[in-house]
């Protein structure tokens, strides 16, 4: 396998278990807090969509306009950035909305990655107004994407076994 093809599987499952994580909870909870963790699912799900666009688009392509339009990554970066709160959110977000914008992006995400040779992998990130905290190239912020992905689906795992249900590894119980 190439390194390409490598982090396309490996962003693909993390975007797969994303979606087994949100899917089954009701949308009437997405916006309750999870005492402990002050976070919900709207917030948790809007933040995947602009740190999958930042991570796996502006800083290994440049900017798309046509997804910048399309889901209004300006609000999505006012609501769900590292500055805000959760708490803020409640009410002003629909998760139909927010569930269809993060599977478009890791769509649109999974194409770019596609596109790329290995030989881009080695290549720097493209310079942007807020420096990438973790990358150096390409490879480093596709993967780094990978891994934060990851590290939230842990919170969304904890915040949905808070206010709804645990997720069902299949593990029989005693």
């Amino acid at each position: 396998m190439t390194e390409i093809q490598i982090l396309t599987k490996q962003t693909k499952t993390a975007f797969e278990w994303t979606k087994k994580l949100i899917s089954p909870v009701p949308h009437e909870k997405w916006d309750t807090l999870a005492n402990g963790i002050d976070s919900n699912l709207s917030w948790q799900v809007g933040h995947q969509t602009i740190s999958i666009y930042y991570h796996t688009v502006m800083t290994t392509v440049g900017h798309i306009p046509e997804v910048i339009e399309k889901l209004n990554l300006r609000l999505y970066t006012e609501m769900c950035n590292y500055d805000t709160l959760a708490k803020d959110m409640v009410g002003k977000t629909n998760p139909k909305q927010l569930t269809e914008h993060l599977e478009y992006m890791q769509l649109r995400s999974l194409k770019v990655i596609e596109s790329l040779s290995d030989n881009d992998l080695k290549k720097a990130v493209k310079p942007t107004k807020v420096p990438h905290p973790i990358a150096k190239t390409i490879f480093d912020t596709i993967d780094w994407n990978i891994k934060h992905t990851m590290w939230h689906c842990g919170q969304i795992a904890t915040i949905r076994r808070i206010v709804d249900s645990s997720f069902d590894f299949g593990i029989g119980k005693p």
